[in-house]
């Protein structure tokens, strides 16, 4: 720090320790979050506190100081120092980041020195201070700045409204400041694990330096002091001038900027209104908005060119070539669609766009249709010169969520190749927990807050298509999206690259993955829409016969489909017990409820199957056969690869995971899916994959060992738990041994285990006690997992996908056992979804270097679904369950299930 000699007087320095209100502002308020279910409590109440620090005191200087990331010259010195203190929730970590970005857009200058504390950068500002007779106030809630207070510096809490002079800290603390250092190496410190005397309180610290008047005195005296607590003293005296090293707060640290940088700039309105409409602080965005700030979309840039940009419109051919030309030698180039659906098989293209470099991008409009606009060149034409750029091997596109711009391209004959990178895929891979579109992403990594697509389109009824758009606007939103694609996968791409696991993930299978679903998206399945036709008659037929019943159980017609009405049935008419109530108050008539009455009220029993069939027919057999390509005859689902934070696939569109398979209802929905003419569907299915990856995890003994013998491993649990011999384990003891190995591996509890099998809970207990008797590994395995998790805010798969756990360290203790229920189980789900996904991967890549007919059709959970011609049939079933057993190696042997037939259904 430069320092000038020139005297100040009259001049104020405020100073805010921010680390120490960022955990007292966490701790103090309640778990508030926003609609996204992102913690806020921390940025609210330190945002509060500033917002009154400007209010209440006029400063000249002025900074928020944070500790750094990392070790501090304590560390070297004493490496025990803090080593007690439990890790940063993540709750807490998550707001670090966002509360930075929104000091700094309040104005506040923000202060973090490497090396040291935040408390030894204030010491230092206020020395400075001093010496240029600047008065100096400290906003904090720390006892150890108590030292710092002199006649020139001033304490001032914020949280409990007190305000510590000299005389303020010797009322307080029974000695003055320039004792403090002494009063704390005497005391210690439990939070910093840093000792002091045994037995040694703050009266009786408070009583020895008034009596001998420092701490050097006292230790050469130390022998005076009578009993126990003399007797630590002098057992201490060698540890005393360590413990004061630590304690003492640097006043000379080398700080890398100007005395006369630390001044309030003015507020970025701009950024803190896409803060506080994250957050969801509606109070403060009035305020803005009653200020009158600009409008979220005035243009941004500022001094470091951060927002600066030069966005082209290409609307001649030799704009294009001249943009071509710059794609072909640029290392690496962001692409991006725009389009008229969401249904990226039936969308028209309406334009593309390109970017280079940070700020270097354009827009391509092929399609607006409105009054007034522009000559734009022939689609057709365009995309004849992009195709060979598009199709090209090497690896240089980026963008965000490519399978979608893959099926655009793939509907004018473009194969999209050569993907680098994937900027969803990268996010989902770093942050599985938090939300993937370019926007949370923009606002995320770069601090930008972004066009809307609703701000060029408008919302609802008032909507336009894309196509109608004014192409000026549209070539700003649309140059912004391929721009901002670039930077954030340079803001994420060397995250990813610092962590092996991490790239293995990304890289080795999430972005294979990615063009295998494009395929099977693709590809689509066969319906027999005849056969669904004839179901969802057999459906409504079976729904008039329950409703009929239902009718006479109650004695009077009632809607099937009203909760009210069949609240009222149940338990105003007919005097059911109330299982429990719905958040109004109202008794509850959801399917648990339902459930647990239909075991003795017939009525309920038909309201529960009726439901269970209207959904079938509403669903499946009625919709189904609307969402048939007319061209092909089949349903094409789309995959998301980015929806469940285990990493297992979601399909919509329709949903295809979620046929129920264990009705026959929902049995013969499936019979619908069928091969073509000389084709087969062939199911092979992951045979009880988390179990044995379970086994892998905890290396219980007992597990490997019956995986490796090729045991029912449901029939050895039982055998285990109920003490008997493998062949005399009954049919109810499989099943009761079948529930627990499921439950416990989902994190399950007496409680719920005793609702499973109908149980007591005591009884549930005991057999709970039992299985971890006979598979101690197993539980060994469980507290492991939870403390890493508490420790680290996650957990991984054997692959190394990171699993984030938000809720770990709650203070609340529902989501926090909800939490660890999840960081069991996450790891088996995890990596059961790594493990079919390389499956995938591996089976695909066998296809085509063998040049087979067979194609994959459907993912559905631990199972892949095959389209087979039938003369490959042989050799399919020979081969394909090595490729999909040997993706991994466990510590015991994957099996797969196969099946074949006609219809998928039959496959089973």
């Amino acid at each position: 720090m430069n320092e000038s000699n020139v005297s100040q007087p009259g001049r104020v320095l405020l100073l805010v320790d921010g680390s120490s209100y960022l955990y007292r502002a966490f701790h103090a308020l309640p778990d508030l979050r926003n609609s996204a279910g992102e913690p806020t409590s921390a940025i609210k109440g330190v945002l509060s506190m500033l917002h009154r620090l400007r209010k209440d005191y006029a400063a000249d200087y002025i900074a928020c100081v944070f500790d750094a990331k990392g070790k501090t010259f304590r560390d070297e010195l004493y490496p025990a120092y803090k080593e007690h203190r439990p890790p940063m929730p993540d709750d807490l970590a998550r707001q670090i980041e966002p509360l930075h970005a929104a000091i700094r857009a309040e104005g506040w200058p923000l202060v973090i020195v490497d090396g040291v504390e935040a408390d030894d950068v204030i010491g230092t500002l206020v020395r400075h201070a001093t010496r240029r007779n600047v008065r100096s106030i400290v906003s904090t809630g720390d006892k150890d700045m108590a030292q710092l207070v002199d006649g020139h510096v001033t304490l001032v809490n914020t949280m409990s409204q007190e305000i510590l002079d000299a005389a303020g800290v010797a009322a307080k603390f029974g000695v003055p400041p320039e004792r403090i250092v002494d009063y704390l190496t005497l005391v210690g410190d439990a939070v910093d694990n840093v000792p002091g005397v045994a037995k040694c309180g703050p009266k009786t610290a408070a009583k020895w330096l008034a009596e001998y008047g420092s701490l050097d005195t006292l230790m050469a005296r130390a022998s005076e002091i009578k009993g126990v607590v003399g007797d630590n003293l002098r057992a201490a005296r060698d540890w005393l001038p360590q413990a004061r090293v630590l304690v003492t707060i640097k006043t000379d640290v080398d700080l890398p900027f100007d005395f006369d940088d630390l001044v309030l700039k003015p507020r970025d309105t701009d950024a803190l209104r896409s803060l506080f409409e994250r957050y969801e602080f509606r109070t403060w965005l009035r305020e803005l908005d009653a200020a009158g700030s600009p409008a979220p979309d005035a243009p941004e840039e500022d001094a470091s060119g951060a927002h600066r940009h030069r966005y082209e419109t290409i609307l001649s051919e030799s704009q294009l070539d001249a943009w071509i030309a710059k794609l072909q030698a640029a290392p690496a180039f962001a692409l991006d669609t725009e389009t008229t659906s969401l249904n990226a098989m039936q969308a028209e293209l309406v334009g593309i766009s390109f970017a280079t470099s940070h700020g270097e991008a354009a827009y391509l409009p092929l399609a607006h249709h409105y009054a007034g606009a522009p000559q734009q060149l022939d689609r057709d034409a365009a995309l004849a010169k992009l195709k060979p750029l598009l199709e090209a091997g090497a690896a240089r596109i980026v963008g965000q969520h490519l399978k979608y711009d893959r099926h655009v391209f793939a509907n004018y004959g473009i194969r999209l190749g050569g993907v680098v990178d994937d900027t969803l895929l990268q996010s989902y891979v770093l942050e599985a927990h938090q939300p993937h579109e370019l926007g949370n992403l923009a606002s995320r990594h770069l601090g930008l807050a972004t066009i809307s697509y609703d701000d060029v389109t408008g919302k609802g009824a008032s909507r336009i298509g894309f196509e109608q758009v004014a192409i000026e606007r549209a070539s700003e939103y649309a140059a912004e999206d391929a721009d901002v694609t670039l930077r954030v996968r340079d803001a994420m791409a060397p995250r990813i690259d610092a962590s092996d696991k991490l790239t293995f993930v990304y890289r080795e299978i999430e972005l294979p993955v990615a063009d295998i679903l494009f395929r099977m998206e693709r590809a689509g399945v066969l319906l027999d829409r005849t056969l669904l036709a004839t179901q969802s008659g057999e459906l409504g037929r079976k729904m008039l016969e329950l409703e009929q019943r239902a009718y006479q159980e109650a004695g009077q017609p009632f809607n099937m489909s009203s909760p009210k009405q069949i609240g009222d049935i149940l338990f105003t008419q007919k005097g059911l017990p109330v299982v429990k109530k719905t958040p109004s108050g109202a008794p509850s008539t959801d399917e648990e409820t339902l459930e647990q009455l239909a075991l003795d009220h017939p009525i309920a029993r038909a309201i529960l199957d009726y439901r269970g069939l209207a959904k079938l027919k509403s669903t499946y057999t009625d919709k189904l056969p609307q969402m048939v390509d007319a061209r092909t005859g089949r349903v094409h689902t789309s995959y998301s690869q980015a929806t469940a934070v285990t990493g297992r696939l979601a399909s919509a569109d329709p949903n295809l995971q979620n046929i129920p398979a264990r009705t026959a209802e929902g049995r013969r929905i499936r019979e619908a899916f069928i091969a073509p003419p000389g084709h087969v569907l062939l199911s092979a299915d992951y045979s009880q994959i988390e179990l044995r990856i379970m086994a892998h995890l905890s290396g219980d003994a007992g597990l490997l060992k019956a995986f490796a013998e090729d045991r029912d491993i449901h029939t050895a649990t039982a055998a285990e738990v109920f003490g008997v011999g493998l062949d005399a384990v009954s049919a109810d003891q499989r099943r009761m041994a079948k529930v627990i190995n499921f439950g416990l591996i989902y994190g399950m509890s007496a409680f719920g285990l005793a609702s499973q099998l109908n149980l007591e809970r005591a009884a549930a207990q005991a057999y709970i006690d039992r299985y971890f008797a006979r598979y101690p590994g197993v539980a060994d395995y469980m507290q492991r997992t939870r403390d890493a998790a508490r420790r680290q805010g996650y957990v991984e798969t054997v692959f190394g996908r990171r699993l984030y756990l938000p809720e770990i360290n709650a203070k609340n203790p529902a989501r926090r056992q909800g939490a660890e229920r999840a960081a069991i189980n996450a790891p088996m789900q995890g990596t059961a979804a790594d493990l079919i996904k390389l499956a995938m991967i591996a089976v695909q890549r066998w296809l085509d270097e063998e040049k087979l007919g067979s194609r994959l059709l459907l993912q559905v959970h631990d199972e892949l679904v095959l389209e087979v011609p039938e003369h490959e049939l042989d050799r399919v079933r020979a081969e394909l369950p090595a490729h999909m057993c040997n993706v991994a190696e466990l510590k015991v042997p994957l099996r797969v299930g196969l099946g074949a037939g006609r219809n998928w259904e039959a496959a089973h």
